[in-house]
């Protein structure tokens, strides 16, 4: 789950650390919501544990705190695809179901000399089927394993090192670089984020996310109404999928009412919040400002 759109390098720092506080399923079914955003602070992607929170409450509540060992019970639940299920099942379980992850994708399409794109059909299909064929065997962990290290340390997107590959005979790119074809990319969409920093002595106002994106983390309130010459205080870029988003947080006056979802938290209080990376840098840039 911490490898979707995630890479092993980044996951790394966050493993050991979330298995410290969550060691089964049963510790992570019992946790607060809040104390799981808490533990994935800088993962990005949230959905992703609220996903594996819900699916450990499941697993706990409903099949006795063990994951089920067929393929068709693992994607019914929570934040579980075909890739998550195949790594699942044959990492775990050593079960013959395929995984598809990019490093897989491109020895795969490398090895059919695939034209057409992979993340759409009928490319994604093909290599569905190629790798469900392959995966056979005592030791099909072993063999997904050794096909993402094949992808990973080998045949590389790129100067990828053909003389040294256990499957060049069987490969039929002529020039592996090129391969696998994608669809064109979307369009990057700027985007502008306004925000206000406001203070009460020792406390800070924040606004608790009800949106897919930040839901249930804190952030710092909208600037809904910003004026034509305001200097903002602290400002960044950062990129999510095809968008970047230019942040900026102004001054801001304390409301007389506070909207429902605005509250004040403690400044001791802050660091124990579950706050997106972008925030969390604009309330430590502004903290250390002062």
């Amino acid at each position: 789950m911490m490898l979707q759109q995630t890479q092993v390098v980044t996951v790394l720092r966050y493993y050991d650390r979330w298995f410290e506080l969550f060691p089964t399923l049963k510790s992570l079914a019992q946790a607060d919501e809040t104390d799981v955003l808490h533990a994935w602070q800088g993962l990005g992607y949230y959905s992703r544990a609220r996903h594996l929170h819900q699916c450990a409450r499941w697993v706990v509540d409903h099949l006795g705190g063990e994951l089920p060992r067929d393929i068709k019970v693992l994607l019914e639940l929570p934040g579980i695809g075909r890739y998550t299920a195949g790594a699942v099942a044959s990492f775990a379980f050593n079960l013959p179901a395929p995984i598809l992850d990019a490093n897989v994708s491109r020895v795969l399409a490398r090895l059919l000399n695939l034209e057409t794109p992979i993340d759409r059909e009928p490319g994604k299909s093909t290599l569905w089927e190629l790798a469900e064929r392959l995966v056979v065997g005592p030791e099909p962990g072993v063999f997904n394993s050794a096909i993402m290290e094949l992808g990973a340390l080998v045949c590389t997107p790129r100067l990828p090192t053909c003389d040294r590959c256990p499957v060049r005979f069987d490969c039929r790119a002529s020039n592996p670089e090129s391969i696998p074809r994608k669809s064109v990319r979307a369009e990057i969409v700027q985007r502008h984020e306004n925000y206000r920093w406001i203070r009460r002595g020792d406390q800070v106002l924040l606004r608790k996310c009800a949106g897919p994106r930040w839901k249930g983390l804190w952030t710092l309130p909208l600037a809904d109404d910003l004026g034509m010459n305001e200097i903002p205080l602290f400002e960044m870029r950062h990129s999510v999928t095809r968008f970047v988003i230019h942040l900026k947080v102004f001054s801001g006056l304390a409301p007389a009412v506070l909207a429902p979802d605005n509250s004040y938290h403690g400044i001791v209080d802050l660091p124990a919040l579950p706050m997106p990376t972008p925030h969390r840098r604009s309330v430590d840039a502004l903290m250390n400002a002062r």
